[in-house]
């Protein structure tokens, strides 16, 4: 080999890398398309189930383009808000792939049939997560009925008016703790404020609004929380007018918290209208019906993405 011979090997020899590495670089900066369903979400934080059992991050920002293809030929676009992107909804999401390996979307879309399927999916779970929380407070109240009979029969007649207000604060102790400390299938219950509403009435009653707002603070200080908001109306009147009723007193509290509590858009929840759906309350009584006429707000954290945090923090405590 000559000598002109050996020096063009060596300055191929160094090429190569240069090159491999430019290809590399290149195909990262590419868009992407991915098609999956939405297996969960933390605010901004998609978890993606894609078409070959893999899981995918995808990442929202401000700038993603969540839109709905309109038309025979879906040509159109109507845009949508980020707060219907739930778990259950197939979409597919273009955009690039970040040093991490998650996908940090320019648009996301999905169809209007995809929208009713999660949309009916997340009913029929909150239905159900609904019906055993209630029976599990229906449980600690007659235990705590039960363990109130036994000791009035102990006790001397002046002292029955105390104890009774003593049951009904441990009761309602009981209620409060699974509440604020339960969980739901996918998600930590890290926070809840209950609003109640007049009857007819839509508008939030100030004395609640520092409590939300105290609520918007404690999320801010969660990472990658989610607020679930619920409108709920008594039984009294026509279904079609307490439906609207939920459905106004569920959006005027989740705006509240996006203005007032400075709640960015990409951590709300789609407000949910219950209508007369999960009575807590007896319908027959106007103190049940008070109970009824409510929004109910919660602080979410999704237990797939606290896995994810914990794995990459070992020393953050569970």
């Amino acid at each position: 080999m000559t000598t002109n011979q050996r020096a063009r090997c060596v300055f191929f020899r160094a090429l190569v890398p240069i090159l491999l590495t430019s290809l590399s670089t290149i195909g990262l900066a590419d868009d992407v398309k991915v098609k999956g369903m939405i297996k969960g979400r933390s605010g901004a934080t998609l978890i993606l189930q894609t078409a070959d059992s893999a899981e995918l991050i995808v990442l929202l920002t401000d700038s993603t383009q969540v839109s709905q293809p309109q038309g025979v030929f879906k040509a159109r676009r109507k845009e949508m808000s980020m707060a219907a992107l739930i778990p259950g909804l197939a979409i597919e999401a273009e955009g690039t792939y970040d040093g991490q390996k998650q996908l940090v979307a320019k648009s996301v879309q999905f169809s209007g049939d995809a929208l009713k399927n999660a949309q009916a999916v997340q009913a029929g779970m909150h239905e159900t997560q609904v019906q055993a929380q209630k029976n599990k407070e229906e449980l600690e109240k007659q235990n705590a009925a039960l363990q109130a009979q036994n000791q009035a029969l102990k006790e001397q007649q002046e002292q029955m008016n105390a104890q009774q207000q003593k049951i009904a604060a441990n009761r309602a102790a009981i209620a409060a703790a699974i509440a604020r400390f339960g969980q739901l299938d996918d998600y930590y219950i890290l926070d809840e404020v209950t609003i109640y509403f007049a009857n007819g009435k839509i508008n939030i009653d100030p004395k609640y609004k520092p409590q939300l707002l105290q609520l918007a603070d404690k999320a801010k200080t969660i990472e990658a929380y989610t607020i679930e908001v619920k409108g709920y109306a008594s039984s009294s009147g026509s279904a079609t007018l307490n439906q609207k009723l939920s459905e106004d007193r569920a959006n005027n509290v989740a705006n509240f918290l996006l203005q007032d509590g400075h709640i960015s858009l990409t951590h709300m929840l789609a407000p949910g209208a219950m209508g007369e759906s999960r009575q807590v309350g007896n319908d027959k009584t106007a103190e049940g019906q008070a109970e009824n006429r409510r929004v109910v707000v919660r602080v979410l954290q999704n237990k797939g993405i606290a896995g994810l945090k914990a794995a990459a923090d070992p020393q953050q405590p569970e």
